[in-house]
């Protein structure tokens, strides 16, 4: 919320880079908001129940916010990609219009992805009893009440799903190779190790955000368990959200200023 407020706030924070990493802590508040919120009050007050409306709205905002991060996190590598490689067209491939369009894209592609996997995820008859081995609705666990060979249709969406997050992933890996050969000609040392160490934790980041992921949605139903899967849950939509802050503004000095200056008026 600190990091909203300052870059609204500070009119030098009003570019490409800053725009998008506003972008992105709403999506890191937004997804921990809708799962971690809930699974406290139910640790404090003994109880695990949630009512249906409750779980379909928790499973659309989640997959809403983390499929929509995903997707601003490719776009936040291509802007740091232009910025680094090919800062001379920097203010052309990066304006304020086409910068708009990309974050409405990012936004409008998880918000259909969500509603898609949502509407058929609860079109299926549940059969097998009502109880989640989760903290909170999830579609895996959903699927194990499912009676329905329908369930297949789900699973290819989620095949789908993974195939467009390998997509992204690897533009992103493309992008920081990129970066990381211009990064490599800066002749100080010190430049060197500065853009080496925001790229390298968001590269971990990502890894971590989309391995866990994948397999937490594509695992054989075999190898599953309560405590694995309570572990890569955590892995995939708690650590990502809370990492990001970190890695994105703490090691900013522009954002630490514009923050630390809200702070004191």
């Amino acid at each position: 919320a600190l990091i909203i407020t300052a870059i609204a706030c500070d009119h030098r924070l009003h570019t490409p880079m800053y725009f998008f990493l506003l972008n992105l802590s709403v999506l890191d508040l937004g997804s921990i908001s809708t799962t971690i919120p809930k699974s406290m009050a139910s640790s404090l007050w003994d109880t695990r129940a949630i009512s249906y409306w409750g779980c379909v709205a928790q499973l659309l905002f989640f997959f809403f916010f983390i499929t929509t991060e995903y997707s601003l996190l490719t776009v936040m590598s291509y802007d740091r990609y232009v910025a680094i490689c090919q800062p001379l067209h920097y203010g052309t491939l990066l304006g304020s219009r086409a910068c708009v369009h990309m974050a409405a894209a990012a936004w409008g592609s998880g918000f259909l992805n969500a509603l898609l996997h949502t509407a058929n995820t609860f079109s299926l008859p549940l059969c097998q009893g009502n109880v989640l081995d989760q903290f909170f609705c999830e579609v895996p666990q959903i699927l194990k009440l499912s009676c329905s060979h329908s369930s297949l249709r789900e699973l290819g969406l989620l095949v789908v799903s993974s195939l467009f997050g390998l997509v992204c992933f690897l533009f992103i890996v493309v992008s920081y190779v990129q970066i990381f050969r211009a990064v490599l000609r800066i002749p100080s040392e010190q430049g060197r190790h500065k853009a080496f160490s925001t790229c390298l934790p968001h590269l971990a980041v990502v890894s971590l955000f989309v391995s866990t992921g994948t397999f937490a949605y594509l695992k054989p139903p075999s190898i599953s368990s309560q405590v694995l899967d309570l572990v890569v849950a955590v892995l995939y939509s708690v650590v990502p959200p809370v990492l990001n802050p970190l890695i994105y503004s703490m090691r900013n000095q522009e954002l630490k200023g514009a923050v630390w200056k809200l702070m004191t008026r």
